[in-house]
């Protein structure tokens, strides 16, 4: 498996991810994919050939081993990183459609964008994205549970007993470097547990994020519908249309001074 071309495959998708999506990237190709090419493989390279029963019994030891381990673990990382890196390839292929819709309208609109930012997370790439998320999220707890179902638990016993055919009785079966086996299969779980945990906080972050725009728009609606109800009308005149008195004007010049006053304000009030 190529694995230097899925990496480079799915960097493209880290400008599409939000911060917990380029955590969650980082955390599989370092403490997962890095740790299962370099050091997962040669640890488990020797389980068959080291698997040993003490028997001279012929099949006696398949049978044993093809028992304790149905499914190799090296086989089933191996599904579990393809399955779980292949969700975030739809928001990609998503993204390019969008490119592609945008490239072909603004041939025939003559420059106009059908899309202002074709990775935005808006419409129906943010259910693309979501979705995603969930399928990543599912499809690590199901190998977890997976191996857990297989394996009777995320441990390996440092000695096994078989007594299938054609093993002549019960006969006593040892794994190679158990120890060693049990701390890298741990490490993976533990990984596989932070990614689910990483998936499921983006999952809030971006359910949470659009609540809080819907919320905002509709408070700002409210807003505005409320001041077009209650637009203000001028109950008074201004301050600025009332002339001060002068104090040397006499008695007639005053009386007239008065009925101008009243003229103006009773031209100019709104009721």
């Amino acid at each position: 498996m190529n694995w230097s071309g899925l990496e480079s495959l799915l960097s493209g998708v880290n400008k599409y991810s939000t911060a917990f999506g380029r955590i969650w990237l980082s955390m599989v190709f370092v403490f997962r994919v890095l740790v299962f090419v370099v050091a997962a493989q040669r640890v488990w390279g020797d389980e068959s050939k080291d698997f040993v029963c003490n028997t001279r019994q012929l099949g006696c030891t398949n049978v044993c081993y093809d028992h304790i381990f149905p499914i190799s673990h090296i086989r089933l990382w191996a599904l579990q990183l393809i399955f779980v890196t292949c969700p975030s390839l739809m928001v990609m292929a998503h993204v390019k459609f969008r490119e592609g819709k945008d490239k072909k309208y603004v041939e025939l609109h003559h420059g106009s964008h059908l899309y202002a930012n074709p990775g935005k997370k808006r419409g129906g790439l943010w259910w693309t994205y979501l979705l995603s998320l969930v399928f990543k999220a599912g499809f690590d707890i199901s190998f977890l549970y997976i191996l857990y179902r297989i394996y009777h638990g995320y441990d390996l016993p440092k000695l096994s007993k078989c007594s299938l055919e054609p093993c002549p009785n019960t006969v006593d079966c040892f794994i190679s470097r158990p120890t060693e086996k049990k701390i890298f299969m741990l490490f993976m779980v533990v990984s596989s547990a932070l990614c689910i945990f990483m998936c499921i906080c983006e999952m809030f972050y971006l359910i949470g994020k659009r609540i809080a725009k819907q919320l905002k728009v509709q408070h700002e609606n409210e807003r505005m519908l409320f001041a077009d109800q209650h637009e203000l009308t001028n109950m008074a005149p201004p301050r600025s249309l009332y002339r001060k008195t002068d104090p040397t004007l006499g008695g007639r010049e005053l009386s007239v001074n008065k009925r101008d006053k009243a003229k103006e304000i009773g031209a100019t009030t709104t009721l």
